[in-house]
């Protein structure tokens, strides 16, 4: 048996080379031989730090007899959800549409063209109520395969063609201030006012509805906006899911209380949150904020950096085949590792005798300040070097490039506004590093390891989320460079991923990429950005960075792709958070600050003032006059550093003062 996983750029695919059963990776060479033994494809997607996917992988991926059952019947193709997620979103649609829920593991059959007839996620060695076991389900699809084959092909076309039908672009409708405003209250009435957050149980870090508040807040003054952003990143950062002893968040709480976490930590979770912390940080001068805002960079440069520069994917949800192990603790231990602190810690961080997680254990949550701030930090750091020495999850080093590309905005954001240069300094060799290894032929690729670049091609939010990186690395360190290389990718994705004849409406997938049974063309905000709102945001930023020449198409473009998701922000804006973002940068303007002066130390003033006060999804460069787009025909003034305050074409005359400055930005 060839295993064609061995040589794979993903963990997750590495994680099943050794596996008895006859995996192949996707591509044609697989549908071929589907088609050759005209056998269904057992399609099973994935990804590396997914608690369920190490359980079925260990249930039945690894059982011989079902192995067996499957490399009789079947082509068995693996896919890892992250470096695909143009199959991924294919598949999980139909899915959901089947079943009216998907999730990870995936467990997809196909015809040899890559139809789908029967989808589901997990399934269990054994039957359960309601679930048939694995091998009981392979039995019966390969029999229905050779008794009703004709039917199921049938059907098969028909759920393609439904898909089909429910992925076409939505209409326009305005995002003006009034859908703002109700977005707000909408996301008010699902507020959690007891534990912070929205909605119930299971709870997930709502990091860009986060986001637009703050921008929403910042625009109007609304103070409930504030508020409901407080609330809940206070909640989030004293709970389970946030990680008290080295920094970084958990995938998602799996309480509404914040207290128990999937202890998956993945990128781009992080790289959003930090921004969120480092903006309300920035506004509110909060000292929790800013703990968290610097102990989340110091999470991603400590634990996700790769060796190359670039940031790995993700942190295991399991060490050892047990969730948690790394993580948690119980009163005796705390008190063995401390002594006489001991019972302060277990009071602290909400240790009970009962656990707060399984067999006894407790999460470590910070439920209230503590008392005596050297003490909590001598006990952090005790706990910490003996956490250390426990075994670890393993890590999934694949870099992706549009979770790095969120990775350069937040590092690049925060240390502007925190003073943290070695922040954006990390920023920068990360953009090296996706420019030098997944930009092939012109083109970006999604994912690479080890320095060796993947084979599929880049989506449109890694073009998006990119850009958007190096625009905001622009502003950081004043280089065109990184511009120049923002608007190359920016001219691509409008090339080749717009919807023809509609505008505003973009696929997922290029004009030129692979063929799959459905061109996936998700406008909705879920965990990340999806790809449009990421090129829209982009598009704004750059908008007011490029010449002449550029302005105006990416602005109107900008305007016409959010246009499309109006309905959707109206509707259910908690999965429209970057939309309501980019609106809200829209609405301001987005304000732009040009400090010119004639060396870092003249304008340096002027820069920190602009970092403090302008608006989320503004704009802020400082440099020479003349040396890039923003800071032309701006000149100094008698001879001094000055700022140049506009919103959108409106223009203020130049100032020379931080007061001065401090008053055009309040008008």
């Amino acid at each position: 048996m060839a295993n064609r996983l061995a040589t794979a750029t993903s963990p997750y695919l590495l994680q099943h080379a050794g596996n008895p059963v006859d995996w192949w990776q996707w591509g044609p060479e697989a549908l071929d031989e589907a088609k050759r033994r005209d056998v269904p494809i057992l399609l099973s997607i994935g990804y590396a730090a997914c608690h369920w996917c190490h359980v079925m992988a260990h249930e039945s991926f690894e059982d011989a007899e079902t192995a067996r059952l499957m490399n009789d019947n079947f082509v068995n193709i693996k896919v890892d959800r992250e470096e695909r997620p143009d199959l991924d979103a294919v598949y999980m649609t139909a899915t959901q549409a089947m079943t009216g829920q998907g999730g990870w593991p995936m467990t997809c059959f196909l015809t040899p063209e890559g139809e789908p007839f029967h989808c589901g996620t997990y399934y269990p060695p054994e039957p359960r109520p309601g679930m048939p076991s694995f091998q009981h389900l392979l039995v019966a699809v390969a029999q229905a395969w050779q008794e009703r084959r004709e039917e199921l092909r049938e059907g098969a076309g028909q759920i393609v063609a439904h898909l089909a039908e429910r992925t076409g672009p939505l209409p326009e409708a305005a995002v003006d201030a009034e859908v703002l405003e109700s977005a707000v209250k909408s996301v008010a009435s699902e507020a959690d006012h007891e534990h912070g957050g929205f909605g119930g149980a299971p709870k997930f870090p709502p990091s860009m509805v986060l986001e637009f508040l703050l921008r929403h807040h910042e625009r109007t003054g609304s103070a409930e906006a504030l508020s409901l952003v407080e609330e809940c990143a206070s909640a989030m950062s004293r709970g389970g899911m946030y990680d008290q002893l080295g920094g970084g968040f958990a995938r998602y709480s799996v309480d509404s209380a914040w207290v128990v976490p999937h202890f998956e930590k993945m990128l781009y979770d992080n790289a959003l949150l930090l921004r969120v912390y480092a903006h309300l940080a920035r506004l509110t001068e909060s000292a929790r904020a800013l703990a968290v805002a610097r102990e989340t960079a110091g999470f991603l440069l400590g634990e996700l950096r790769t060796v190359q520069g670039g940031f790995a994917a993700s942190l295991d949800a399991d060490t050892d085949g047990e969730e948690g192990l790394t993580y948690v603790w119980t009163p005796a231990e705390l008190r063995e590792v401390l002594g006489a602190d001991g019972d302060w810690a277990v009071e602290l961080f909400g240790v009970t005798a009962s656990g707060t997680f399984e067999r006894g254990t407790s999460v470590l949550q910070l439920r209230r300040d503590p008392d005596d701030f050297e003490r909590f930090e001598q006990v952090r750091r005790l706990l910490l070097a003996v956490r250390n020495l426990r075994p670890q999850p393993g890590r999934d080093d694949k870099v992706i490039a549009s979770w790095n590309g969120l990775t350069i905005t937040a590092l690049c954001e925060a240390g502007v506004a925190l003073n943290e240069p070695e922040w954006v300094a990390a920023a920068e060799r990360a953009a090296e590093t996706i420019l030098g290894v997944h930009v092939v032929d012109g083109r970006l690729r999604r994912s690479s390891r080890n320095g060796e670049v993947g084979e599929a091609a880049g989506v449109l939010e890694d073009y998006g989320c990119f850009a958007e990186g190096l625009l905001a690395l622009h502003q950081a360190t004043g280089a065109q460079r990184w511009l120049d290389e923002a608007v190359k990718l920016l001219d691509i994705a409008l090339e080749h991923f717009a919807v023809e004849e509609t505008p505003g409406a973009y696929h997922d997938t290029a004009d030129d990429a692979e063929t799959l049974v459905q061109r996936p063309s998700d406008p909705g905000d879920n965990a990340s950005p999806s790809g449009a709102s990421a090129l829209a945001a982009a598009l704004v930023t750059a908008s007011v960075l490029v010449g002449p020449e550029r302005a105006s198409r990416y602005r109107e473009a900008a305007e016409s792709a959010v246009s499309r998701v109006g309905r959707l922000a109206a509707k259910v804006p908690r999965f429209a958070g970057n939309w309501l973002s980019v609106a809200e940068a829209l609405a301001s303007g987005p304000i732009q600050v040009a400090v010119v002066g004639l060396d870092p130390e003249s304008w340096a003033e002027l820069r920190t003032t602009a970092a403090q006060l302008v608006h989320g999804g503004g704009v802020v460069l400082a440099g020479q006059p003349e040396t890039v787009p923003l800071l032309a025909d701006r000149p100094l003034v008698e001879g001094a550093a000055a700022a140049y305050v506009c919103r959108g074409y409106v223009c203020e005359r130049p100032v020379t003062t931080a007061d001065q400055l401090e008053a055009a930005l309040a008008r």
